[in-house]
């Protein structure tokens, strides 16, 4: 992934400044709670919704098991379109090639429509190094481009700010970019929206360079989709002469009646709707004579690999990859209402930013290290997830490899990987563990000593156990063990209750 993040420190230490702000918990509070509310009457209203989510699933981990294939089918029915496919390994890949065909076309100055996979590689700041300026064509991105951000949430990157925040934002930046904010401009949801459109329509109307996503590719026609609430999206697609999309390799489905089960399910999840307002699919570029239809002349289409091929190999960890970028998993998230999107060091916050950025960039650094464990593991995120991914089971199967380290496959070669530093004490209790319940005897002894000692036991622990029970009661050790009220009551049929 991009070093668009490099220095994050550890997740407690970077969430500790955002739990202190009220401002930005307000924020996310009320923006969460209210699309939280929404989701729950948009799924409601679906009868089959299990029966959607099970076939979701299904269809992303068929694909997975035979993603060769419907890579070089998706590649066939592209180039069959007339447009062109080029395969990028890693960030640095894809950015290279991305900047190359912008120059080839002559421009200095690119559309963007909102893309998670550009982010993750860092290609707006690759681009600006080789002086090319890209416009993000997204509210919400629009906000965080101008105010220097950084997103924070995967549906509503600007989540962190209020009406007020964001008409500074235009007031003091607009200008600098191009059409400034209007006279007198108020926080009123109308005007903002407005003067981002006044702002945005010279861009549309000038770009000859769009560059895309993806929310899903369809193997079997090479077609690609883009889902949207704001119409940008379409606007970038339809009026460039060159449109570069870079997609992820995992976000392909095998035919459009695989698509059908998503663009039931990701609206609801996502934003609540039925149906996403501007649904725009593309097959290659346009037909007929140069400035005829609708559509790119020339289209690019770019596969990022970008450690995906590492996380497919983890039997566990890789159903990360049928994620469709929904979000719902942040929305009901304790931790993430409560840190926000930027604590997380990545593109991909929350819940499943926590199990899918140590896998796509590896666990060597603090911040990765650390994302496995920003989490209570209650559970909410799997069951809002439309294809099912157990973030807990990923998160649990993350935790472990950090403190016991392991074989793992890091950029295609198999690596072992040490055990992580500062994980001493908790290795040790483990293995105490492990032996006291591989021996019955040592275990009896060991409750029974517990039980007559109880009330000489401390209300917190010591040493590095304290910053666990400093906001937890220590559970009361019962005056006799289960065993042996099992045993004095023949399995509480003798005096129990």
């Amino acid at each position: 992934m991009s070093g668009t993040f490099v220095g994050m420190p550890a997740f407690p230490v970077a969430a500790h400044e955002a739990v202190n702000n009220r401002t930005l918990r307000g924020n996310l509070r009320h923006a969460t709670h209210t699309i939280r509310a929404k989701r729950e009457k948009a799924v409601a209203e679906v009868s089959d919704w299990a029966q959607l989510r099970e076939a979701g699933k299904q269809i992303k981990d068929h694909t997975l098991r035979h993603l060769d294939r419907y890579l070089v089918q998706l590649e066939e029915s592209v180039v069959a379109a007339g447009g062109t496919v080029h395969w990028a390994a890693d960030a640095d890949e894809a950015n290279e090639i991305v900047t190359k065909l912008v120059k080839m076309t002559g421009e200095s100055e690119v559309v963007k429509v909102k893309s998670m996979a550009t982010q993750e590689i860092g290609l707006n700041e690759a681009l600006e190094a080789e002086g090319i300026r890209a416009y993000e064509t997204d509210l919400a991105e629009l906000i965080v481009q101008l105010g220097k951000d950084r997103p924070s949430h995967i549906l509503v990157p600007a989540i962190h700010r209020n009406r007020g925040e964001i008409r500074d934002i235009f007031q003091r930046e607009m200008s600098e970019w191009g059409r400034p904010a209007p006279e007198g401009l108020t926080d009123t949801p109308a005007e903002l929206a407005e003067a981002a459109r006044l702002h945005l329509r010279e861009k549309f109307l000038r770009a000859k360079v769009g560059i895309s996503g993806a929310n899903f590719m369809v193997a079997d026609t090479g077609t690609l989709v883009v889902v949207e609430s704001e119409g940008n999206g379409r606007m970038c697609l339809t009026l460039p002469e060159t449109l570069i999309s870079v997609v992820g390799i995992e976000k392909i489905v095998p035919t459009w009646q695989d698509l059908e089960v998503f663009l039931q399910t990701l609206p609801r999840s996502s934003t609540a709707e039925r149906m996403n307002p501007y649904t725009s699919t593309w097959t290659g570029t346009r037909d007929g004579r140069a400035g005829e239809g609708d559509g790119p002349q020339n289209f690019h289409l770019v596969l990022l690999d970008n450690g995906r091929s590492d996380t497919l190999a983890d039997e566990v960890g890789r159903q990360a990859l049928r994620c469709i970028r929904c979000s719902a998993c942040l929305n009901v998230c304790p931790v993430y209402e409560r840190a926000g999107g930027h604590a997380y060091g990545s593109v991909y916050p929350g819940p499943i930013g926590a199990i899918l950025s140590p896998q796509l960039r590896g666990t060597a650094s603090e911040i990765d290290a650390s994302l496995p464990y920003a989490s209570s593991l209650c559970g909410a995120c799997y069951e809002v997830c439309p294809v099912a991914i157990d973030i807990p089971e990923v998160l649990v199967h993350l935790r472990e490899r950090i403190v016991e380290g392991g074989p793992v496959v890091r950029e295609g070669n198999k690596v072992v990987l040490k055990p992580a530093k500062g994980h001493a004490a908790e290795r040790a209790a483990m293995r105490a563990t492990r032996w006291a319940f591989a021996h019955p005897g040592a275990l009896r002894t060991g409750q029974r000593l517990a039980s007559r000692t109880r009330r000489l036991h401390p209300r917190s622990l010591p040493g590095p156990g304290k910053a666990w029970s400093a906001t937890r009661d220590l559970p009361a050790v019962p005056a006799e063990p289960f065993r042996d009220w099992w045993q004095r009551t023949n399995g509480g049929k003798e005096g129990g209750k």
